[in-house]
């Protein structure tokens, strides 16, 4: 019986590799999930045909606490059919009162040389963009994040009806681990 030798068909090889690869990548998730320790809040919203600028991308969440300090970032991923070097962002945060507030940003988005900013391997890029940072939850509730993008094309008054190759927006809150206070 312990002579006998082990008879490996091609279903088995092709079956072992399969296996294998889930195995590694359940690991790699699992490792990247445990990793980031300072994430309260991080969803995204698919742009599967482009960003339109009547459509608002919007986030829920409530506050994680009153007292503790967070940083607060808009995450956008681009693909090489993005055509601008930066985007503009009007950015409404509704709180828990029904105050709101909105902030118009500019970001960049490549080099001067057109190479792409963010990080990534693939030609999708993802940019992690401040918001707000050593923000403070100063109401027990649910907030809301809004943003629109507003970029326009040289000269133009208009607004760019669509932004094509941006693929996903997201909202992403992490807690503040620096030792500087809460604005």
């Amino acid at each position: 019986v312990l002579n006998q030798k082990i008879r490996i068909t091609p279903k088995k090889t092709i079956l072992l590799k399969k296996m294998l690869k889930f195995i590694i990548l359940i690991t790699t998730v699992i490792t990247l999930v445990s990793c980031d320790s300072k994430q309260v809040f991080d969803e995204y919203k698919n742009m599967p045909f482009g960003w339109k600028q009547k459509d608002s991308v919007s986030f829920k969440f409530d506050a994680p606490d009153t007292i503790s300090s967070y940083n607060l970032y808009v995450n956008i991923r681009n693909n090489n059919s993005y055509k601008f070097s930066n985007i503009f962002l009007i950015i409404s945060l509704n709180y828990p009162n029904n105050k709101t507030v909105v902030d118009t940003l500019e970001y960049e988005m490549a080099t001067k040389k057109g190479e792409w900013l963010g990080t990534g391997f693939s030609e999708i890029k993802e940019n992690k963009l401040w918001y707000k940072e050593l923000f403070k939850f100063k109401q027990e509730g649910e907030y809301r994040i809004g943003i629109t993008h507003a970029n326009r094309k040289n000269g133009s008054i208009n607004g760019v009806s669509e932004l094509k190759g941006i693929t996903d927006v997201g909202f992403r809150i992490e807690k503040n681990t620096t030792e500087k206070k809460a604005l």
